[in-house]
């Protein structure tokens, strides 16, 4: 009976730790203005994850040594990690920005060099940031993208993702960010017949100035789009960081996003 038991329990763990967890969060101007007990408090939130994607990493100075200060804060917590941070975006100088990517090394390994979108630069003003990771011999490519705002019509970038399956027809694609868009809207229609899908449904990731009658959410903007035929989702969600601030004043601070994640597995 003991044995029986054991080989459950053995089961059981080695189930529950065979799912990579993928967080993705855009940190308002993520860049030098974030204090040491910011990045700790950015750290803490994101520490059990195996892989992270950032948006809105500032792209002149204090950019890519905020994403070294979490690294580093990171490297504290009990597990090495590693990250990657892209070029500045071919937008214009105002609404340039970078895209962070780090992840536990024990489980994750980057395969080659993640790249700027650059098929689309022309349309796309942020273009997405892809990266490859091996995991268990699979492998999966995350594209972490950064929309313009909901009043300049983000549909007109995003049209164009339908196209990026067709350009990479051996990778398996994941599309995680920013979107300032609802996933109910029809220019996911077509990403949605090639058979992917978004993780979180009527799940608003925007913060309010203030909250309203308990109220702090504001929009539906952030999501991940799967391969079902690809990936397995075991789990989804978002982190209410914010109930962890006295007001949403002080919350802001750390962003106007708070941060949405997926546990999955890759099926080939």
């Amino acid at each position: 009976m003991n044995k029986i038991f054991c080989l459950l329990f053995l089961f059981s763990f080695n189930t529950f730790y065979s799912q990579t967890k993928l967080l993705s969060w855009n940190l308002e101007n993520f860049g030098k203005s974030k204090s040491d007990n910011e990045i700790t408090f950015i750290a803490n939130t994101i520490k059990d994850f195996d892989i992270v994607t950032i948006q809105e990493v500032v792209a002149g100075n204090g950019g890519t040594q905020a994403v070294a200060r979490l690294a580093d804060e990171l490297n504290r917590k009990g597990s090495k990690w590693d990250y990657r941070i892209s070029e500045p975006t071919s937008s214009s100088a105002y609404k340039t920005e970078r895209y962070a990517f780090l992840w536990k090394t024990n489980s994750i390994k980057l395969k080659g060099k993640p790249w700027l979108e650059r098929n689309y630069h022309l349309e796309i003003d942020r273009e997405p940031y892809f990266a490859t990771f091996e995991i268990k011999g699979k492998s999966i490519t995350i594209a972490s993208f950064h929309a313009i705002t909901k009043n300049k019509q983000p549909e007109t970038e995003i049209k164009y993702f339908k196209f990026l399956p067709q350009i990479y027809p051996d990778l398996n694609l994941l599309f995680a960010g920013d979107f300032n868009c609802p996933q109910s809207h029809s220019v996911f229609i077509p990403l949605k017949k090639m058979g992917y899908s978004p993780i979180l449904k009527n799940q608003k990731t925007s913060l309010k100035e203030t909250c309203k009658k308990n109220e702090c959410l504001a929009s539906e903007f952030d999501n991940i789009f799967y391969n079902t035929t690809k990936v397995t989702i075991e789990n989804a969600g978002a982190i209410l960081f914010y109930q962890k601030f006295t007001t949403l004043k002080e919350a802001r601070k750390i962003s106007d996003h708070i941060p949405i994640w997926v546990e999955f597995s890759l099926k080939n």
